[in-house]
């Protein structure tokens, strides 16, 4: 029996295409987990994709896919499994003051490769 990641390869590089156009990350390198979570747009575009990410990849080890609602941030696990075959993908603590709250959090990195 062939994987998936060789009959559909095709399939796979478009959805994940798509999640680098809704990323934007031709123009934009860098998110912060806090920018994230509160961009509900991007989260939505992500979790629409999930359906296809079931037909065309084996998504035995992206919980996010096979049960979203166990997972606090699936579309998060979807952007950083799909992407890391294109991306480097680094993590590193982020704080800063926003209306004089203080907001810890993380910021990505995406680096092609």
């Amino acid at each position: 029996m062939r994987l998936k990641s060789e009959l559909y390869k095709k399939e796979q590089d478009d959805i994940i295409n798509k999640i680098i156009t809704i990323l934007d990350l031709e123009n934009k390198t860098a998110y912060t987990l806090y920018e994230l979570d509160n961009n509900k747009e991007i989260q939505k575009q992500i979790m629409v994709l999930i359906p296809e990410i079931r037909k065309w990849f084996s998504f035995n080890g992206i919980k996010a896919v096979g049960d979203p609602s166990k997972i606090k941030r699936p579309w998060l696990s979807i952007i950083k499994h799909l992407i890391k075959s294109k991306y480097n993908i680094k993590s590193k603590d982020f704080q800063f003051t926003e209306n004089g709250k203080y907001i810890r959090t993380h910021t990505y990195s995406f680096t092609k490769i």
